[in-house]
């Protein structure tokens, strides 16, 4: 099958690759002039373990090229991906003008009869949008369909997502564009759910929501368990061994990050306040999640007594490990907190040191994570990376003023380190 995909970001990019790496014949479409040209020249403008491998395997196999042209991608394919960023307006809703703009192109150039298929994420409705604006730019009245397929990716493993998946969801009209997309993914195993456009789009957020929520609930779990002096971990545990619950996303930490969770929550709230519903569960998961890195840096307080002038350790950046991303990440806010108190902030983050530098300038980056322990009064690990638990603790106790850590993912050996010698404060633990 011939595919064009426009956008490429996170899941344009993945979705991009994977496609081709399954055998599709794939163009990818960005207006991006930079973008195109790094990956033109086979650099990966963001960090996903084995994307390059397969955007390279692909590339070999002439079965993936990346272009500007978006008449070029829409005429060469029948089937058509949107997906573009629709980031968050202050209001909390998404803009969407990067995806009228796609359908209004798309309307534009083609000629003959296309599938246009919605990836990004976007609130309920905006498949009639798209067919809207298509049809009012498509001057040659050819015919097309529109379909519906979110995406499930998470970032740090989502090429192994895509092509092994909970799930495939489906969104048509008609038989003619639910035959063309179950051909495009028969060579992935996976239950496919065949729907109508909007339970489709509703799957999306309805999922992310639901994650969500149990996050923010393990998380305001943890606070009671600290005022009690249970163990969060133990209750976890003993939750979701209930199969009705089940354990994932049962991991207290400083809360939750990156450009799905906060994005989508924030539009989801949106859509039912439009339509006349006021979604307070779902703010209260919000509010809960900006007040956990609110608690995490008073809990430093509390120990350290005074965060003026304190240094303070700073390991992880990324909104979680194996990402470069930093959207919404937990450690810019906590750094920011920390810095409004006058603490001296030293970081280090395995892949998010660059990014995190255009946005944050006044503090020290480091090398490595040890050169952030040099005369520091605590470290904070905020991102859980598989280096930092296989450092050399008894080294990092020698090179710190106080040897206190605080492990906001509950991810380092505690008896471990206090058996070292160092003060250890976790989430949800005495």
């Amino acid at each position: 099958m011939e595919i064009t995909i426009i956008g490429t970001g996170y899941v344009g990019l993945t979705t991009g690759a994977c496609f081709a790496h399954i055998g599709h014949k794939v163009i990818c479409v960005d207006n991006d002039e930079r973008k195109i040209d790094l990956l033109n020249k086979g650099i990966i403008p963001i960090y996903e373990p084995k994307l390059d491998e397969i955007i390279e395997e692909a590339k070999r196999k002439n079965l993936i090229s990346f272009t500007t042209d978006m008449a070029y991608g829409v005429k060469n394919s029948k089937v058509l991906f949107i997906a573009v960023g629709t980031p968050p307006k202050e209001t909390g809703e998404p803009d969407l003008s990067y995806v009228e703009n796609v359908a209004s192109q798309i309307g534009e150039h083609m000629d003959s009869y296309r599938l246009i298929v919605e990836k990004s994420t976007v609130p309920v409705k905006t498949a009639q949008w798209i067919r809207t604006t298509i049809a009012r730019f498509n001057k040659k009245n050819v015919d097309f369909d529109v379909a519906v397929n979110p995406e499930f990716l998470r970032e740090g493993s989502a090429v192994d997502d895509f092509l092994n998946p909970d799930r495939i969801v489906i969104g048509v009209e008609n038989k003619r564009a639910e035959e063309i997309l179950l051909e495009i993914y028969k060579p992935i195993k996976a239950p496919i759910l065949i729907t109508d456009l909007t339970s489709a789009e509703l799957i999306k957020h309805a999922s992310n929501a639901f994650l969500a929520m149990k996050i923010s609930f393990i998380n305001a779990i943890s606070i009671i368990c600290e005022k009690t002096g249970a163990d969060v971990e133990m209750v976890a545990k003993g939750v979701g061994l209930d199969k009705r619950i089940g354990p994932h996303f049962l991991k207290a930490g400083v809360g939750y990050g990156g450009f799905c969770f906060p994005k989508d929550l924030a539009a989801f709230i949106k859509i039912a306040e439009e339509l006349g519903y006021d979604f307070r569960l779902l703010k209260e998961v919000a509010n809960i999640n900006e007040k956990q890195k609110e608690y995490f840096v008073k809990k430093m307080e509390r120990v350290l007594w005074n965060l003026k002038d304190k240094i303070i350790g700073i390991w992880g950046l990324s909104f979680k490990p194996n990402t470069d991303d930093i959207r919404f990440a937990p450690a810019l806010d906590i750094i920011n907190l920390l810095k409004k108190e006058g603490a001296k902030i030293k970081a280090y983050d395995p892949k998010a040191m660059e990014k995190t530098k255009e946005i944050i300038k006044d503090i020290t980056y480091c090398d490595n994570p040890y050169d952030v322990c040099k005369d520091a009064d605590c470290v904070a690990l905020i991102t859980e990376w598989e280096e930092f638990a296989n450092l050399d603790f008894e080294k990092i106790k020698s090179l710190m003023r106080q040897p206190i850590i605080f492990d906001g993912r509950n991810f380092l050996d505690k008896e471990k380190l206090i058996n070292l010698g160092f003060h250890y404060y976790g989430i949800g633990k005495k």
